[in-house]
């Protein structure tokens, strides 16, 4: 195990935690949490023995075998397989020993050094580099190209690999899922969920966490506090914790009530009954995310639009691609005011290419994209980041961009992006990346676009400021195509899915675990999975008979009948149970309530407002539920 006892550790002179003591067991995978510079990095350079403790003592088993994710990866000839092998030591030293040991005929050590390749499943060591590389998004024929060959965003990927064929018995992966597209995120997840060793993983994505660690470390404060079960049962215990406190608990209503107005307007708005359970569960889950980030220090929102055209945008049977040569085609899209669309589909497939199409920085091989007159893009994607000017403060970027503006105003809101004090004039040049992508999109969310395009714009963000870009995200008016690895991103922000495959862009009936399945699928057909078309058929003739057969019809028509009253009957309950919850929330705010606590009548209103919460929620999702089978009698 790890065992910390008293534990204090320190980086350029400055305290990060102190006292620390804990046990981490072999074989658990542990979120690693904390603000930004609260010493996650440095924690783990203490594991790898790069940095020494103040004082007292951090032990772990001398004889494990860590692994991590190196940052830099030069330029190397050698074929990317082979570099993903050299991460397993073990195998190479193996190899090195038998190649001496056959070049000097050693028959005793070249028996010792083939069960020992046997042992540590050294014959299959390349099969399974190949397997990681395809699950991260790699081509067959990109196993035997050089390192040097490939882009920054592809030699991390190259690290990884590395970094997980190593057969560690600790693994320590920071931002693992940074430059991943949602397919290799999933692979990931699966791949680590079967991991036999300990990992500890510092991570901003909270579904990838939710999916794949049983514990979270905490540092906070300078302390390190161990938690179990996964993140969103941290945070609900972090929650719980901060609602105790008034000023926090005030804030938190706000940003609840906030979040009440954003569920109401989409339950208004659904039409797809399976996309909106699955969105309504994440939603459900926000009051608690929002109480556990009630300190955070990133407070914006979108400034409106200030007009709108209908459509905003329109693709007529375009085609885009790179030369001659269409990596999508026949593209019908029209963006609408309130259009909320995320885009899902395989690494490669076009995502990026089509959101560059929709920004007008990419043209078209044919057809027509047809500008609305009032038309603004608020476009973020990486490279956006390098367009900052290394020598100026966020101050003077925004300046530039706003001559005429008071300077106290745009201090003020760079403070929404934790852009306070020294740093508001400081040059961006030397800001870490999480930095200059917070500065990048307040540039863009300053422009007040009707139409935002955002390519991965939580790469490099953390937890707080993924939580206030999601919020914002969810109140703006401005329409929204987003393409994103962060599932809780994609389930609290957007409407609809739209699929990109088979240089095809349609709409994608289901939700993200619909999508999961369907990767999955995908992958099945690429190995040469069988297909059983018979049982497809013997389904489609049994469907076709039920619709025939009158009995079967008239009985659908009572079963909708009663649908249909259900749901009128739940609408009527769910409009008299939020009213009451809403005064109950105006209610718990009001600090006059605190002033002489009454501690029995706050215990009271607290025990209602959870009963009602408990209730409200039960009650959407049964009237979700009784949609999704209106609407499927409907399509058949």
């Amino acid at each position: 195990m790890i065992l910390l006892r008293k534990l204090a550790f320190a980086r350029a002179g400055k305290a990060l935690v102190t006292d620390a003591s804990l046990q981490l067991h072999p074989g658990w995978k542990i979120g690693l949490t904390g603000a930004n510079g609260s010493g996650k990095s440095s924690f783990f350079a203490l594991l790898r023995g790069e940095l020494h403790p103040e004082s007292g003592d951090l032990e772990m088993p001398a004889v494990w075998r860590v692994g991590h994710v190196a940052q830099e990866t030069p330029p190397l000839p050698a074929p990317a397989i082979e570099f993903v092998l050299d991460g397993d030591t073990e195998l190479r030293a193996v190899e090195a020993g038998l190649a001496v040991a056959e070049a000097t005929h050693d028959g005793h050590r070249i028996a010792e050094l083939h069960t020992r390749l046997q042992d540590i499943e050294g014959y299959a060591a390349k099969a399974r580099a190949a397997e990681i590389l395809a699950g991260l998004g790699f081509a067959e024929a990109d196993h035997g190209r050089a390192v040097a060959e490939f882009s920054g965003g592809w030699r991390v990927r190259l690290n990884l690999a590395r970094a997980l064929v190593a057969r560690a018995d600790l693994l320590l992966l920071d931002e693992p899922t940074n430059h991943l597209d949602l397919d290799a995120v999933l692979w990931l997840e699966s791949w680590l969920k079967s991991f036999p060793g300990t990992l500890v993983m510092i991570s901003h994505d909270r579904d990838f966490l939710d999916a794949v660690v049983g514990q979270i470390l905490h540092i906070d404060g300078g302390q390190m506090k161990l938690y179990g079960g996964n993140y969103s049962t941290f945070e609900r215990t972090r929650a719980e914790r901060l609602a105790l406190q008034q000023a926090m608990y005030v804030k938190q209503q706000r940003e609840v009530a906030h979040l009440h107005t954003y569920i109401e307007r989409f339950r208004a708005k659904a039409s797809k009954a399976r996309q909106a359970q699955s969105r309504l569960k994440a939603l459900a889950r926000m009051e608690l995310i929002s109480a556990a980030h009630v300190d955070t220090p990133f407070e914006f929102r979108f400034r409106e639009p200030e007009g709108f055209s209908d459509p905003l945008l329109t693709l007529e049977d375009v085609s885009v691609g790179y030369g001659d040569t269409a990596l999508l085609e026949q593209i019908r899209l029209t963006l609408r005011p309130g259009s909320r669309i995320g885009l899902l589909g395989r690494n490669g497939a076009g995502k990026s290419t089509l959101v560059k199409l929709l920004a007008g920085q990419k043209s078209a091989l044919a057809g027509r994209r047809l500008e609305g007159r009032h038309l603004k893009i608020g476009y973020f994607a990486q490279h956006q980041m390098e367009l900052l000017r290394p020598d100026e403060s966020p101050l003077k970027h925004l300046v530039r961009q706003e001559p005429l503006t008071r300077e106290q105003e745009l201090r003020d809101y760079l403070g929404g992006f934790d852009f306070r004090g020294q740093m508001t004039d400081a040059p961006c040049g030397n800001f870490s990346g999480g930095e200059k992508a917070r500065l990048a999109l307040a540039l863009m969310i300053r422009t007040r676009p009707n139409l935002l395009l955002l390519d991965e714009p939580t790469n490099h963000l953390d937890l707080e400021m993924r939580e206030a870009l999601t919020l914002a995200l969810q109140e703006t008016e401005a329409a929204m195509v987003l393409v994103s690895h962060d599932r809780h991103l994609l389930r609290t922000t957007v409407d609809e899915l739209w699929l990109v495959a088979d240089a095809q862009v349609q709409p994608f009936d289901g939700d993200l675990d619909d999508y999961a399945a369907w990767l999955a699928t995908r992958r099945g057909a690429m190995r040469g999975a069988p297909a059983d078309p018979d049982k497809t058929a013997r389904s489609a003739s049994r469907a076709a008979d039920a619709l025939r057969d009158k009995a079967t019809l008239a009985a659908l028509k009572t079963e909708r009948r009663n649908l249909q009253k259900e749901a009128d009957k739940l609408e009527k309950q769910l409009a008299v149970w939020q009213a009451e919850k809403a005064a109950l929330d105006e209610k718990l705010a009001d600090p006059a309530l605190y002033a002489a606590p009454d501690r029995a009548l706050i215990g009271n209103l607290n025990q209602r407002q959870a009963e009602l919460t408990a209730v409200i929620e039960t009650a959407e999702t049964r009237w979700l539920e009784v949609h999704e089978a209106l609407e499927a009698q409907t399509v058949e």
